[in-house]
C-alpha cells in the first residue's frame, strides 16, 4: 500500500510500505478519505531542522526530548507523516462491540489503550500501555512508534473500539478534517476555562500554531466569550479570524512579539500560538488577575524564562503540554453537529488525495486532502 512520506525538506513522494492487516481481536482496518495538515507539519517540510536540531540537542540549546518524539536526528527522512484524518471502517477484529464496516471515524493522532492508569486520568497522548518512549503517535517518525502516518491508503488502529470516534450524522468530513488533533486542541484551550469564567475575554496570539489559534477564536465566539481579541501579523489569518467573529489586530511584523501588540491586560484566557518564549511572557502579562495561559506551539530551547513573580503576584495558571484528543472528541463533535460550527473556514487549501505530494508544500494556513469513500464509490458502480 501507499503512504505520504516526507524524504527531505520541501520534498515529499508517496513510497510503498508493508498492508496492514488485523493483529489483535480488537484491532480495525480504516481507509482516511479526509487528512488535514498539523501546524506543526510545516516546520520540517518548510525548514532545514533536521541537522540544526541534532547539533542544538548535542549542545544542550534543544531539549532532548525533542529526540525521543522526532528521533536523534529529528525529523528525518524518509518517514510517514500526517496525523489528522477522518477515515471509514474497512475491517474490524473479533472482540470489536461499537464498530461495523463503513462507519465514518475520527482517529486520534495518539494512540492508546483507553484502560491504562494515564487513559483514566483523561491522559491519552501519555497511555503506558502503547508508548515505549515519550509519545505513541501517528506521523512523527519511528521514534513515536510503529503507526506510520495518517495520509495512507489503510491504517490499523489498536484498541478500536476506545480509539475510534464516529461523526455524527450530518456533519461533513471536512468540517471536522482537524478533529485528530487542531481543532481538538483549540478546544482544550478555550472551552473548559470559559466555564470557569463565563463571559470571560479571550486573548488569541497567532502564528507557528496556525489553524489552532484560529480555531480557538471561533470556538471562544461560540461559546460565548464578552471579548475574542486575535493578534497576528498575517492577513490571511486575520481575514479568517474576523469572519469568526473575534476582533483582529494586525502586528507590525512577523519579528518579536511586543507587549505593545496586545489591546488589553485584562484577558480570563490567553492563547499562546507564536510558539516563542516572548509570547508566553506577553500572554502571561496579559491577563486578568486569575486568569489562565495555555501556550500550544513547540518551545524546543532549554532555560525558557517564564515571569514567574507576575504570574504569583497575579495570581496566573499557566498549562502546557500535549493535547489529549480522545477524551475530548465525542463533545467536540456533538458540539459541532449541533451548533454547525464552521471550522472549514480555517480550511485555505482543499486538495485532491492523489496530489499530495504537492500539496503538502503549500505554504498556506490550513490544508486538507480529499477523496472519495469506498462506500460513495460503491454507490457509484
Amino acid at each position: 500500500m501507499r503512504e505520504l512520506q516526507l524524504v527531505r525538506t520541501g520534498h515529499l513522494q508517496w513510497r510503498d510500505r508493508p498492508t496492514p492487516v488485523l493483529t489483535d481481536a480488537r484491532d480495525a482496518i480504516v481507509r482516511p478519505f479526509v487528512a488535514g495538515r498539523c501546524d506543526g507539519d510545516t516546520l520540517p517540510i518548510h525548514r532545514r531542522v533536521s541537522r540544526a536540531m541534532q547539533l542544538g540537542m548535542r549542545a544542550g540549546l534543544i531539549d532532548p526530548v525533542v529526540g525521543s518524539i522526532c528521533g536523534p536526528v529529528p525529523f528525518r527522512g524518509p518517514f510517514g507523516i500526517g496525523h489528522e484524518c477522518v477515515a471509514e471502517v474497512i475491517e474490524v477484529g473479533a472482540d470489536i462491540t461499537t464498530l461495523r464496516r463503513g462507519d465514518v471515524v475520527v482517529v486520534p493522532w495518539a494512540v492508546s489503550c483507553g484502560d491504562c492508569h494515564e487513559c483514566r486520568l483523561g491522559l491519552t497522548a501519555k497511555c503506558s500501555t502503547t508508548r515505549t518512549s515519550t509519545l505513541a503517535a501517528f506521523g512523527f517518525g519511528p521514534a513515536s512508534g510503529p503507526w506510520g502516518g495518517m495520509v495512507a491508503d489503510l491504517l490499523r488502529i489498536p484498541f478500536a473500539d476506545h480509539m475510534l470516534v464516529p461523526i455524527p450524522a450530518g456533519v461533513d468530513p471536512l468540517r471536522v478534517a482537524a478533529a485528530s488533533d487542531n481543532l481538538s486542541d483549540a478546544w482544550r484551550c478555550v472551552v473548559p476555562a470559559l466555564r470557569v469564567r463565563p463571559d470571560g475575554k479571550v486573548l488569541v496570539l497567532g502564528g507557528a500554531a496556525q489553524s489552532i489559534g484560529l480555531y480557538a477564536a471561533g470556538l471562544a465566539v461560540r461559546h460565548g466569550a464578552q471579548v475574542v481579541d486575535y493578534v497576528d501579523h498575517r492577513t490571511e489569518r486575520l481575514e479568517i479570524a474576523e469572519k469568526l467573529g473575534a476582533r483582529v489586530h494586525c502586528t507590525a511584523s512577523k519579528g518579536r512579539l511586543r507587549l505593545a501588540d496586545i489591546p488589553r491586560r485584562d484577558y480570563d484566557i490567553a492563547v499562546e500560538g507564536t510558539s516563542s518564549a516572548a509570547g508566553v511572557d506577553a500572554a502571561l502579562r496579559s491577563l486578568a488577575p486569575g486568569g489562565f495561559c495555555r501556550p500550544v506551539g513547540y518551545y524546543l530551547p532549554v532555560g525558557t524564562k517564564v515571569p514567574l513573580m507576575h504570574m504569583y503576584a497575579n495570581d496566573a495558571t499557566l498549562e502546557i503540554g500535549v493535547s489529549n484528543v480522545r477524551p475530548i472528541l465525542p463533545e467536540l463533535l456533538e458540539f459541532v453537529a449541533r451548533h454547525h460550527f464552521p471550522a472549514e473556514l480555517v480550511t485555505t487549501l482543499t486538495a485532491d488525495w492523489e496530489d499530495a505530494p504537492e500539496a503538502y508544500r503549500a505554504r498556506t494556513t490550513k490544508l486538507v486532502l480529499h477523496r472519495e469513500p469506498m462506500h460513495a464509490v460503491a454507490a457509484e458502480r
